[in-house]
Formats: structure tokens, sequence, C-alpha cells
């Protein structure tokens, strides 16, 4: 039916020379009995007219309109089609902005809750603006991540690299729900956070091929990236969880209403240093956010085998939480949402999983098929993809058009590749600056380097 579709809307849409992309029946006969109303008014007025599209049924579910000033201008972002040659003259279409559905309220999967009366909604608002803005966020980041992929198997990228594609909606959604005054800390799987920080794709492709415009120089790799209130990426496996509650000690010592997203995984989950976090933040009411990524796989192993009871978000013990569908962004912002609320109130740290799935290997030396079979991600991608799932909504509730989507991932694309060629032709740091940087605010010193007649300037 759709390839059928298709072909009868090419051939409408070179008889009429405007673009046709009916996804329904319906949405085809309303394109040809227009055309067909279009062309015989022209040809009986004899006079130029302005052809306007029908405006589809309203969605189902959908919040009243908001006011006009949260509208895009329809007379400065305007879709306009080819020229139509009628026998009375030309008739140009278009496509105002305006005529999308602006914000539309979806249900949302319902999460498991422990120690709370309580959880997040059970309805997500959407408007239109924040659909695109999420959408462009998760499509940068898998093509980001897709490019690194192919560096890497080209020896550009070495050492260390954990890729991110599959979990986009966990930074997405985390990142719309919180201030970018509030602090993030992550482990080693952490491009995606990079970028939600505010840290360009140029600066993050060039940091992985160890360039000096690389976010840290050039010389943290895949595993160290900064940013203001991001502190990273994270080498040893669950260290970063008792930082992410030393920053969040700060913000209650500092009284700035601030709060910390402390970010593990399922793997490191059974660390113990976790579990005394764990203790202190709930003693000392900590405004953390304790968050599992629990990605199904600790490296090689599937969580059913690693860990007695796999319900993570229990683990907190006195600490309440909440277990989420990570690969929705909505969930995950309403969540986060509800979290944050509950951290600055003064209620103390809660604890979130985010249930979500990894489509590459645990790291690049891992082909990532040993322990799981390739029709099981085949079978994720399909049927819970956050990208996907995103784009059906917007386009089901007539809140974006497929060219418009193509459009940004066509702008993604040339972002990433030229991100790409810049970090592959940027110059490598020199020698003398090896030791920079180790210390803050401290006046330059001597450190020995590669040999004994050899030393290096350390200045801050």
């Amino acid at each position: 039916m759709k390839s059928m579709l298709s072909a009868i809307s090419n051939a409408l849409c070179r008889v009429t020379g405007r673009k046709v992309v009916a996804q329904t029946v319906s949405e085809l006969l309303i394109d040809l009995s227009e055309y067909v109303s279009l062309v015989s008014l022209a040809a009986t007025d004899a006079t130029k007219t302005q052809w306007q599209p029908p405006k589809p049924p309203p969605p189902p579910d959908v919040s009243s309109r908001p006011p006009d000033t949260d509208l895009v201008n329809p007379q400065i972002q305007t879709e306009t089609y080819p020229q139509l040659e009628t026998p009375a003259g030309t008739v140009v279409a278009s496509r105002s902005y305006a005529d999308f559905t602006p914000r539309v309220t979806f249900d949302i999967k319902k999460c498991d809750l422990h120690g709370l009366e309580v959880g997040p909604p059970l309805k997500a608002e959407l408007t239109r603006a924040q659909g695109l803005e999420y959408y462009r966020t998760m499509q940068t980041v898998r093509r980001m991540e897709l490019k690194a992929d192919q560096l890497y198997k080209q020896k550009i990228i070495r050492g260390f690299c954990h890729l991110y594609d599959g979990q986009e909606a966990c930074a997405a959604g985390i990142e719309a729900a919180i201030n970018l005054s509030d602090h993030l800390i992550t482990a080693y799987r952490a491009h995606g956070y990079t970028f939600t920080r505010g840290v360009s794709v140029k600066e993050i492709m060039a940091e992985l091929t160890g360039r000096k415009g690389g976010v840290a120089k050039g010389k943290g790799g895949s595993m160290h990236m900064y940013a203001p209130h991001f502190y990273g990426g994270n080498g040893i496996v669950g260290a970063q969880v008792p930082l992410g509650a030393g920053v969040a000690l700060a913000c209650r010592y500092q009284g700035n209403d601030q709060i910390c997203v402390s970010l593990y995984g399922d793997g490191a989950a059974n660390q113990g240093q976790i579990f005394e976090t764990f203790n202190m933040a709930a003693l000392w009411k900590l405004p953390c956010i304790f968050v599992c990524e629990n990605n199904k796989y600790g490296m090689g192993t599937s969580v059913e085998r690693a860990s007695a009871s796999t319900d993570y978000y229990k683990r907190g013990d006195f600490i309440p939480g909440i277990r989420v569908d990570g690969m929705d962004v909505l969930c995950v912002r309403e969540a986060t949402k509800f979290a944050a609320d509950h951290c600055r109130s003064g209620k103390g740290p809660i604890l979130m999983e985010l249930q979500t799935y990894r489509y590459h290997g645990h790291s690049m030396s891992d082909p990532g098929v040993s322990y799981r079979t390739r029709e099981e991600i085949q079978e994720v991608r399909s049927r819970s993809d956050p990208i996907f799932m995103l784009k059906e909504r917007m386009l089901s509730n007539n809140m974006a058009s497929v060219d418009e989507f193509k459009e940004m991932d066509t702008a993604i694309r040339q972002e990433v590749e030229e991100a790409a060629q810049f970090a592959m032709s940027d110059l490598e740091p020199p020698l003398e600056d090896l030791c920079n940087h180790i210390f803050a605010n401290n006046p330059p010193l001597d450190v020995r380097g590669t040999n004994q007649w050899s030393t290096l300037k350390s200045i801050s």
C-alpha cells in the first residue's frame, strides 16, 4: 500500500509541479480533489489564485491552542513549493508553519516506584519547538557516534572509545528537565552528555582524535571531556558517583538551589563505593539524582547474570526510586523533572533507573554480538528506537513535515562531516603543552620531561 501511495504521489507531484507527501489514502484523495478544484477555478476565473492546502483533521488529545505570540511567524518561516502553471496563469503554492499543530499532550508509560506514594505524571505535553529540539539533539548524537565508529575503524581515533547510540533519549530527556546551572557527572560513555552540556560537535570530534581544537585540548580523549557544570567522563568504574555526591554537598552548603545528576551504568551498580555514597547522601539529604543507565549489559555480561536483584531503582534502600522507560525522551524528561523537584524541595536524594539499550558493543574492542544476537539488537531498533519514536509522534500529530525532518537530517550530517574533517586536519598539541593545566592558579613550575635532560613548564 505504501509503495502504491508513493507512486501515485510522485505522479501527482510531476503533474502539479508541487510537493505531495500523502501518507494515507484519505490524504491522497484530498490532494487530488484540491488539484482538480484549483485548476477548474483557475480556468474559469482566468486570474492568479493563491493556493492553500486543506487543514488536516485535528489530532486526538490536543491541548488548547496557545496565544499567537507562541507560534512561529508565518510571514517569516514559510515552506514554499514550486510554481503551478495553469491556463489562467501561475499559481504559487505555500504552506505556513502556523498550519502545524503547536502542542500535543501524549500518554507516557507509568514509572515503577520505590518508597514513593506519587510518581511522575502519566501525560507529557510536547510543543512543536521542543520536539524539533529533542530530535535535533538525539539525531546529532547518533550521527556523531556513527562517525566516531567509522574513524575508529580507520585507526584515526585510538585508545578507549565507548559509543552512546541507542541511549540518546537519556541525555536529551535529562538535559530538557534541568538547568544549565545544575551539575552533571557521568562515566566513560560521555559523548552524548558532553554535547547536551553545550560542547560543539567540532570540539568533541577533535578531542576524540587528540587535536588542539578538542574540548580538553586533545589531552583527554573519549573518556575525559569537560564543560562548565559538567565533570566528565570518568574512566574508573563507579568512581564518579561519590564525586557527584560531593558536588551535591557543595550545592547544599552554598544554598544555591542547584542539584547534581550523578550517572552510572548497571555494571557499576554493584560497586561498594556506590552504596557508601547512598548512605552519606541519605544522611545529609544531598540534592543529588543518582541515575542508573541500565542498558542490559555490563561489558559482556547480562544484568541477570551479574546481579541477584535487577531492580536497580530499589538499591538505595531508604532513598526513594523510580524506574523509567529510558527509550522515550518524554518519559525521561518528566521523570527527571519529578526527581529535580524532589531534590530542590529539601527531601534529599532520589534514584532513577533508566531502562535503555546500546546498539554498539561495550567499547570499540567489543563487537557486541558474542553475548547477544543480531536479531535482538534489530528488534530493539524496530520496536523502540528513541529517534524514530519521537519522529513518528510528531508526524502522526501534524507537528512537523517529512521534508522538514529530511532537511534537518541533511544539515546534521553536514555538520558532523565538517567536524570530522576538522578533527583530522587540526594540529596535534605540541610536547611543550604536555604538562600544562596540572595545577590551578599556580606560577609556572618545572616538570621532569621524558628524559633526565629535558624539562617542561607547567602553566595553569
